[in-house]
């Protein structure tokens, strides 16, 4: 006798309402993420508002105000009319603008290039060090952080014809802010002390982004350290040397404080720049409206220079992905 083989029972039969059943979003999560997406929309812009009115009422309209003045013969306290575009005729006429906007230019040349370089090295020093590194770094943006009064005061003593430092160290007696020749380029060394550890901080964060497998690999290679940062460093540090030069170069045409301060604008005016001949024309021979246009063509000058940088910057960007 033979036993007939069990087959497995089949499986029961799934009602056809479950199988076809799907589930379906709740209205209420939808609804729920659309006012939170509303909510945080509503606290983004309160947080803002403080930011957007202080720039509307203390930027924005000024600045609009600035504009509308350049047209009229106005005073401190009064606006007589408008005059058109006399202000910029006149503008263009003035040699004492263009002699201030030479001195300006002047000034740029001695800091700018000097300050992107020297930060660029001092950065390379600091990066170096395993001890102390923080300690260094901060001792080199510690006159970054002194007020400009503060500043002004070190160097004018330093810069004394009788008591100063650097004639004691130089046995000499120049009055060196009130030599025609020297007086700029004391001005210029006064700021590059005074500025040069904010570009220090700009190069230490770009090295720090550097991957250290690079220099690994190249020392592997057998490349030294100049090659290192022939073919590494200054390739990596491109970006960040393109924004310190900007940076570097929209500041110095605005300076104002320094040889104010420092040397009154002379001797000789050799040291009077475009804010205060600005400053002059406004508030000394309360011309507000000549003020104003002075304002306005330096604007466009420095949009001119910015444009141009990011100008070059797109250009040699586009030319090394070719």
């Amino acid at each position: 006798m033979t036993r007939s083989p069990i087959s497995n029972p089949p499986p029961a039969a799934v009602p056809a309402q479950a199988a076809t059943h799907t589930r379906r979003p709740r209205r209420g999560g939808a609804r729920r993420r659309g006012v939170d997406a509303r909510g945080q929309m509503r606290m983004a812009w309160l947080m803002l508002a403080p930011f957007v009115v202080a720039y509307l009422l203390f930027f924005l309209w000024p600045a609009l105000q600035t504009v509308r003045l350049s047209f009229t013969d106005s005073g401190l306290t009064d606006t007589k009319g408008y005059v058109g575009l006399a202000n910029y005729v006149q503008l263009i006429g003035d040699d004492d603008f263009w002699a201030a906007l030479v001195q300006t230019a002047y000034f740029a040349v001695l800091t700018v290039v000097p300050l992107t370089a020297l930060g660029l090295v001092m950065a390379m020093l600091v990066n170096r060090l395993t001890r102390a590194r923080a300690l260094v770094q901060a001792v080199f943006f510690l006159p970054y952080v002194l007020p400009v009064a503060v500043m002004t005061l070190i160097f004018g003593w330093l810069y004394h014809p009788v008591y100063g430092l650097v004639n004691a160290v130089l046995g000499g007696s120049r009055a060196w802010l009130n030599d025609v020749d020297w007086a700029m380029p004391s001005v210029a060394l006064a700021t590059i002390w005074w500025t040069v550890g904010f570009n220090v901080l700009l190069f230490v964060a770009g090295l720090g982004n550097i991957p250290a497998e690079l220099y690994e690999a190249a020392r592997l290679d057998g490349a030294n350290r100049w090659e290192q940062f022939r073919y590494i460093t200054w390739p990596q540090l491109k970006p960040t040397t393109s924004l310190v030069f900007m940076l570097q170069l929209i500041a110095s045409v605005k300076i104002f404080s320094q040889p104010y301060i420092l040397t009154g604008g002379g001797p000789f005016n050799t040291t009077r720049v475009v804010l205060q001949y600005m400053y002059e024309q406004g508030f000394t021979s309360q011309n507000a409206g000549y003020a104003s246009a002075i304002a306005c063509a330096f604007l466009l000058v420095v949009l001119m220079l910015a444009l141009l940088q990011a100008a070059l910057t797109w250009w040699r960007i586009r030319r090394a992905s070719a």
